[in-house]
C-alpha cells in the first residue's frame, strides 16, 4: 500500500477522469481532485519523503478483503475491530451510504465512497506537522482518527487526506506529574493510537488503574476523551474529561502545542468535552491514575415475554438503580428486542462494584433482583458475579464491527428516575413498540456529579444525569437505499419524541454517541458552552481546516466539509 511516484501518478490521474467538484461562486470549497489547486503527483511524492514514506493509497474494507488470499474476508475478519485496525481506510461501523461507489462486502465493484483518498500513517509529531501544513496550503479536507470507532462519521470524509494516529504508541507511567510547579500525582501518558486493552495491561502490570472505557480498541488520548469520556468507572473518579491533565497536540498553524491549565488554558478547556476532532490532531494525553483494586462483575440477564412486560421491569430498575450509590457502583444496562430467531426480550446489566465480595455484591443487586422477578411474565436467565483484578474486569479481547447503524441519544435527568420511575418504564415500552431494537444505558453518577466545580467544555448535563439512553437503528448490506434513508432519520422522527418524556424538549446528549442529524447538535452536544467554544476555535483554527460533522464550526460548511454554506 506505500506509494512511490508512478501509483501517486496513476492513482490521481484516475481520480481526476472520475471526480469534480464544482466552485459555485459564492462558496469556499476543499480543493479535490480535479481543481486546478489540488496537488500534483509531485507535491504528493515530496510530502510522501519528508515523512519517511508513510503516505499510503486508503481503501475501503471490502476491497482490503478482496485484496487478500481467497478474495474475501472470513466472517470472524469482518466483525473485527482488530482486523479492521490493519487498514487505513476501515471504519469500525458502517458508513457509506452514497450510490453509485458503494463498497459493500463481497460486491464486484467497489468505489472509494467516502474514504479518504491517501492516509499518513503518522509515526511522529514531525509527520503530523508536515501533513497539517501540507493540508493547509493544498486548501485539502483533512481528516483524522485514532480508531475508527466513529458513529458519527468524522474520521472519514469524501476526497479527503486522512491522518491516522495507529502508530504513536508509546506509554508511560510517573509517580508525580508536574503541570507547571505543581505535582498532580500519579499519571499515565499515552499516545493518541493506544488502544484501551493495551493500557488495561499495563495499569495492571504496574498496579494503577485509569478511566477509559470497557472496550478493546477505543484510543483513550483520541476522540474518547475529547467527547467527555463515560466509564464504568466514572461513578468513582469522574469522566476521563475530568481526569485529563495535558495534552500534545498540533493545531491548525502546524505548531506542536503542550496544553494543560496553564499552557494554553483556553484549548485545554475546549479538548475536555469540546467535540472529536474540532482542534487538531492528538499526539498524546496523560491521565490521573489511581492504585488498582479488585471489584466484582455483577452479570443478571433477565428476560420479559413482552414489550409490557419490560416496561415494567425498566419500571423496577429505575426504582432501584438508587441502590449502587453508596459504592459507588457503575453500571452498564442493555434491553434488546424481540428477533425472528428470539421470541422474549432480554434486559442485561453488567455491574462493576468496586472493593466488594461476591456476596456483597449479590445482596447489594438482590433487591432489584426480587423485585424484578416478582413481576408477571418476567424470568431469570443468567446470574454470575466474578471477583477480579479491576483492569480484567475492564479488559475486552475485541470490539464488534462491521455494523450498518445509526444512533440517538439523550442523558436523563436524576429527578426523573428519583421522581417519576413509571415514566421510564412507559417510555421503554413506547420506543419498543415503535421498532427500536435495543436500548443501551449506562449510570455516569457519583463523582461525575462532583466534579461539577471543574472548568471544561463537558456539557452541564452530564453533572445532573443519572443515566444515558441510547438507541440503535440496524440494517443489512441488502435493505434498499430508500429505507435506509428512513432508518437515519428514525430518531428524529420516532424515537427522540418518545424519549423526551424523560430528557425534556431541548436535552442534553454524550456526542460520541448520538445522532449526526441533531438539527441543534450546538445546544444537544455542548449546551451553554458553545459560544466560548467557537471562540477558542477562531483562534486555533481560524480556516476551519479541523472540521467535522455536528462539530464546533461546522454550520459553516456541507455535510462532508468539502464547501462553505
Amino acid at each position: 500500500m506505500r506509494l512511490s511516484s508512478t501509483p501517486v501518478l496513476l492513482l490521481i490521474c484516475t481520480l481526476y477522469a472520475h471526480f469534480s467538484l464544482a466552485h459555485e461562486k459564492h462558496r469556499t470549497c476543499r480543493n479535490v481532485p480535479g481543481n486546478a489547486g489540488y496537488p500534483k503527483a509531485a507535491a504528493w511524492k515530496k510530502l510522501n519523503v519528508t515523512i519517511g514514506g508513510r503516505l499510503v493509497q486508503a481503501v475501503p474494507t471490502a476491497k482490503y478483503c478482496a485484496s487478500l488470499p481467497g478474495g474475501t474476508c472470513t466472517d470472524a475478519q469482518w466483525t473485527s475491530a482488530l482486523f479492521r485496525s490493519i487498514n487505513p481506510g476501515s471504519m469500525i461501523d458502517g458508513y457509506d451510504l452514497k450510490p453509485p461507489s458503494l463498497c459493500l462486502r463481497n460486491a464486484t465493484t467497489c468505489g472509494q465512497g467516502n474514504v479518504p483518498i491517501f492516509s499518513v500513517e503518522a509515526q511522529s509529531a514531525a509527520d503530523i506537522q508536515a501533513t497539517v501544513r501540507f493540508a493547509g496550503y493544498n486548501n485539502l479536507r483533512l481528516v483524522v482518527k485514532s480508531s475508527g470507532h466513529d458513529v458519527l462519521g468524522r474520521s472519514t470524509a469524501p476526497y479527503s487526506l486522512l491522518i491516522r494516529t495507529a502508530g504513536l504508541q508509546n506509554i508511560s507511567m510517573t509517580d508525580g506529574f508536574f503541570v507547571g510547579t505543581q505535582n498532580t500525582g500519579p499519571a499515565v501518558t499515552i499516545g493518541s493510537g493506544v488502544h484501551t486493552q493495551t493500557l488495561y495491561q499495563v495499569m495492571k502490570a504496574n498496579g494503577k488503574s485509569v478511566v477509559v472505557p470497557t472496550a478493546a480498541t477505543v484510543c483513550p488520548a483520541g476522540g474518547y476523551v475529547q467527547g467527555a469520556g463515560h466509564s464504568a468507572l466514572s461513578p468513582l473518579f469522574g469522566l476521563a474529561a475530568d481526569n485529563v491533565l495535558e495534552f500534545h497536540i498540533v493545531v491548525a498553524s502546524g505548531e506542536l502545542l503542550q496544553v494543560n491549565s496553564i499552557s494554553h488554558p483556553d484549548l485545554f478547556y475546549a479538548l475536555r468535552g469540546g467535540g472529536a476532532g474540532s482542534w487538531g490532531v492528538i499526539v498524546s494525553a496523560t491521565f490521573r491514575t489511581f492504585p488498582a483494586f479488585d471489584e466484582t462483575l455483577g452479570v443478571i440477564e433477565i428476560a420479559a415475554s413482552s414489550n409490557a412486560a419490560m416496561g415494567a421491569l425498566a419500571t423496577v430498575h429505575a426504582q432501584h438503580i438508587f441502590d449502587l450509590e453508596p459504592v459507588r457502583a457503575g453500571q452498564y444496562f442493555y434491553v434488546f428486542a424481540a428477533t425472528p430467531n428470539v421470541t422474549s426480550l432480554t434486559l442485561q446489566l453488567l455491574t462493576h462494584i468496586p472493593n466488594t465480595t461476591a456476596a456483597q455484591a449479590a445482596a447489594l443487586l438482590a433487591p432489584f433482583r426480587n423485585a424484578a422477578l416478582a413481576l408477571p411474565d418476567v424470568s431469570l436467565l443468567a446470574e454470575e458475579y466474578t471477583v477480579q483484578n479491576v483492569n480484567d474486569a475492564l479488559f475486552l479481547a475485541d470490539d464488534g464491527a462491521g455494523n450498518n447503524m445509526v444512533v440517538g441519544s439523550r442523558l436523563i435527568p436524576v429527578s426523573v428516575l428519583r421522581d417519576s420511575p413509571d415514566t421510564v418504564g412507559r417510555v421503554y415500552e413506547q420506543l419498543l413498540n415503535a421498532g427500536a431494537l435495543e436500548c443501551n444505558l449506562n449510570d455516569p453518577t457519583g463523582q461525575v456529579a462532583a466534579n461539577a466545580n471543574i472548568r471544561s467544555a463537558v456539557h452541564p448535563a452530564w453533572r445532573t444525569a443519572k443515566t444515558h439512553l441510547l438507541t440503535g437503528s440496524f440494517w443489512t448490506d441488502q435493505t434498499p437505499l430508500a429505507e435506509i434513508d428512513v432508518l437515519r432519520k428514525k430518531f428524529q422522527t420516532t424515537q427522540l419524541p418518545i424519549m423526551e418524556q424523560l430528557s425534556g424538549k431541548h436535552g442534553a446528549a454524550y456526542s460520541n454517541e448520538a445522532d449526526v442529524n441533531e438539527p441543534h447538535f450546538q445546544t444537544t452536544f455542548f449546551g451553554p458552552n458553545y459560544t466560548k467554544l467557537t471562540g477558542i476555535k477562531a483562534k486555533y483554527d481560524p480556516h476551519d481546516l479541523f472540521i467535522v460533522a455536528a462539530g464546533v464550526g461546522s454550520e459553516r460548511w456541507d455535510e462532508w466539509g468539502l464547501c462553505t454554506v
